[in-house]
């Protein structure tokens, strides 16, 4: 809860931004520490110069990071941070987390562990024909063989990826530039309840958040840090979907591309995107669906964990105690504590032997979990 207190602290900072955010992190061992610094230790911090570490002096002195969070949570009671167990796991593997994600609807924590597969669909707001029959067709696939589908709500390839799923009794995700109350476009009210009645909508941005043109470039690096693979229908060369699947390249996701002709305007940025490698899209889905389906999932399955065991190295009775205990969902040290009855002392040598054989992995928080 501290450590969660100092991630909402640090987001209300401007010039703070999510890639700096992470190198205060992980030069102080916690963002509480970073608070805490002074200005020369701020300083040796790659980023930041005179104007930013100025800005940070002034605001960190007007801040109380404790009481901004009791605050916050009267006005936005539903959000997550780095040091929450909730947060998606995937998006703790990309360079730029958001500080903040807030949420509305259903949350599964399976897809937060990793656990469901989650795949984007995205693509131009003004999409052919072509487009929206393949764009219906593959989301109904997919929602009906257990993905959940992400997308971004806006007009064309977004609105139609949403309905389809929905249509076919899946699940689907939609992440906005706005805060998560705010529905943009407007005709799309609809469309956003049924998202809510049975999915999630998440976002980066507080309740009321207005739309702004700079949010959804942003926004379209959650979408490709979330899934495992991100697919693009339909985009023209300056389409934000090839912003997504750029990001997705470098989150190392896999891109899959719906082909075009070559003289098919909607479709220049998809045989840009073909001609970088990324796969494309075959009429033959059951062959889409073996490739993501051979993704490696995170999975807390007991087949996974007994195969783990074989693997260990040999281990002293403390740790393999520990190591017992703990599986692929993240554990707090107080509850390694109490389960093992070792002292707190004796469990931190423990998990720090255990850290340095890359046995386990921990999260900002205090929080452990099998690497």
């Amino acid at each position: 809860m501290v450590e969660r207190a100092y991630w909402l602290a640090w987001s209300q900072i401007s010039g703070i931004g999510p890639v700096l955010l992470q190198r205060l992190q992980q030069h102080f061992g916690t963002l509480q520490a970073a608070w805490e610094a002074s200005g020369a230790e701020l300083e040796t911090v790659e980023g930041f110069g005179l104007q930013t570490l100025a800005k940070v002096l002034k605001q960190r002195s007007q801040l109380h990071p404790e009481q901004l969070l009791v605050q916050h949570q009267q006005q936005n009671p539903n959000f997550w941070t780095p040091a929450d167990p909730e947060y998606p796991r995937l998006l703790l593997e990309i360079s730029s987390p958001p500080a903040v994600l807030y949420y509305r609807g259903t949350v599964k924590m399976p897809e937060n562990l990793g656990q469901i597969p989650l795949v984007a669909i995205v693509g131009t707001r003004q999409p052919s024909d072509y487009g929206v029959r393949w764009t219906r067709q593959i989301g109904t696939t997919l929602a009906k063989n257990g993905f959940t589908v992400v997308s971004g709500l806006a007009e064309g390839i977004d609105s139609e990826t949403h309905a389809a799923v929905i249509k076919a009794g899946g699940r689907t995700i939609a992440v906005l530039g706005t805060g998560v109350d705010v529905v943009y476009p407007a005709q799309n009210r609809e469309l956003y309840k049924q998202i809510l009645a049975a999915g999630l909508v998440l976002s980066e941005y507080p309740d009321k958040t207005p739309p702004d043109r700079s949010h959804f470039p942003r926004r379209n690096r959650i979408i490709a840090g979330l899934c495992r693979a991100v697919l693009v229908m339909e985009a023209p060369i300056k389409s934000g979907a090839l912003i997504t699947a750029n990001y997705a390249n470098e989150f190392g996701r896999d891109v899959y591309v719906l082909p075009g002709r070559l003289d098919d305007y909607p479709s220049q940025g998809c045989l840009k995107l073909l001609s970088q490698g990324a796969a494309p899209i075959l009429k033959e889905l059951d062959e889409l669906l073996k490739t993501l389906g051979a993704i490696p999932q995170i999975d807390c399955g007991q087949t996974l964990h007994q195969a783990q065991q074989l693997m260990l190295p040999e281990l002293s009775p403390q740790q393999q105690k520990v190591m017992d205990l703990i599986g692929s969902e993240f554990l707090s040290l107080d509850v390694i504590v109490q389960q093992t009855g070792m002292s707190a002392a004796e469990v931190s040598s423990t998990l720090l032997q255990l850290e340095l054989m890359g046995l386990v992995s921990q999260l900002p928080g205090m929080m452990y979990k099998r690497s």
